[in-house]
């Protein structure tokens, strides 16, 4: 269904103020672009949208820029997103490729993102308490001490002691570890606390050992539960023409939990192909009052992200350095439709390109939540910058980079990780 001509005129001043920065009047309007329509009924459209709430006029003088409403209409129908150039899709996977440890891949992460969104990018170190066992191994230290050691599928490995005296035999050890793994595998932490719990009424000659294990899962889920945050590129903020916004946002990034719940929540408020976008007032930060924060999960990735055929639209070739450039040096071409569709490049191998994935766009104020099972992400990667920023590349680079942080979790669950 065709969209109102003031609805195609509003996506037009926003492309255009989020490549110029400056109020956009009517005429520069009717020049860039073929509206059909003359400079008089663009000014009488222009009027409408601002009584509508989705544009204001600076100074009476000036023309009209978008207000939080109009960038929400934007982002909800974007319906095509440039995708990263090849350079920058190849550059994401050497770049990532070349860490020596999970901790190292996602500082890398950060540093990368920010360098091609050119904006500040968070990402949150998986917490055990969200992931789930893969392995757990009952080690004798002692006459009187085990060393219980926990794998998880989010790369970590959990270590805690557990005193019993008298210390049980290498053969119910090595009995029971191998009923708790089997018993523990794909729970969290606090579901394999109570799924021992119940072996021990057929297990009595081993109640203590596995009481014991029960408290450590349960330790070792309270003692993990704070994710750390890599941050980078706040460095960019220190340079934009709109200083006097973006100081605030100095203090929203020393308020490390108050970001680590926002894009926390951010990221779980997806649909199926897990993008989230908050845009001012919708974060509930009053420093985030000038920002908009686009946030991926990684990890436990959905069932249903399916690979798509491979397909060279809207591709870009790759010129310039491996990373690419800013994002906002990357014009987005932008279409509007009733089902917001974003194209992006995120595939694991360099080179293929995604095309036809349906993503909508949800605020922290209702989002869509997907239909397909999945335990929800581990943690996240997202990108902080202005409300006008290019809003088509920032959603590519956090999803890409997002899906490369699940494949190398990935790895570090089937033991290719340092």
């Amino acid at each position: 269904m065709a969209q109102p001509r003031r609805m195609v005129v509003l996506r037009a001043i926003v492309e255009d103020y989020i490549r110029s920065q400056e109020p956009i009047g009517s005429a520069a309007l009717t020049k860039k672009h073929d509206l059909g329509v003359s400079s008089a009924t663009i000014r009488n459209d222009m009027a409408s949208l601002e009584e509508e709430g989705y544009l204001i006029q600076p100074h009476t003088s000036s023309g009209r820029i978008p207000t939080e409403k109009g960038y929400r209409y934007f982002v909800d129908r974007l319906s095509t997103v440039v995708p990263l150039s090849d350079a920058q899709r190849k550059g994401i996977a050497a770049f990532l490729s070349g860490s020596v440890s999970l901790q190292d891949t996602l500082q890398r992460a950060a540093r990368l993102l920010s360098h091609i969104t050119g904006q500040v990018a968070v990402v949150a170190s998986p917490s055990p308490a969200k992931a789930k066992v893969l392995r757990v191994q009952i080690v004798p230290v002692s006459s009187t001490l085990l060393l219980i050691v926990v794998i998880t599928d989010a790369g970590n490995v959990a270590q805690h002691t557990l005193a019993l005296s008298p210390q049980p035999t290498d053969i119910t050890l090595a009995d029971v570890g191998s009923v708790v793994n089997g018993a523990c595998l794909g729970l969290t932490f606090a579901q394999a606390a109570e799924r021992v719990r119940s072996l021990k009424s057929s297990r009595r000659e081993s109640v203590a050992l596995l009481e014991g294990l029960a408290q450590v899962f349960e330790a070792m889920g309270d003692n993990e539960r704070s994710s750390e945050l890599y941050m980078a590129g706040a460095s960019h903020l220190a340079h934009r023409r709109d200083i006097a916004d973006m100081a605030p946002l100095f203090d929203a990034l020393e308020e490390q939990i108050v970001l680590m719940k926002l894009m926390s929540a951010l990221s779980e408020d997806t649909d199926a192909y897990g993008v989230g976008v908050a845009i001012g007032s919708e974060t509930h930060t009053p420093e985030l009052l000038h920002a908009s924060v686009v946030t991926s999960g990684y990890g436990n990735s959905p069932a249903s992200w399916t690979e798509p055929a491979e397909s060279d639209a809207g591709h870009e070739g790759g010129g310039g350095s491996a990373l690419g450039g800013a994002a906002h040096a990357n014009t987005a071409q932008t279409g509007m439709a009733g089902e917001p569709r974003i194209t992006d490049d995120a595939d694991a191998e360099p080179g293929r390109m995604d095309d036809g994935d349906s993503v909508a766009m949800p605020s922290l104020d209702g989002g869509s939540g997907g239909s397909g099972e999945s335990s929800g992400p581990v943690a996240f990667v997202g990108s902080i910058g202005p409300t006008h920023m290019d809003y088509a590349a920032t959603i590519a680079a956090v999803r890409a980079v997002a899906r490369y942080l699940t494949r190398a979790i990935s790895s570090y669950d089937d033991g290719d990780g340092n």
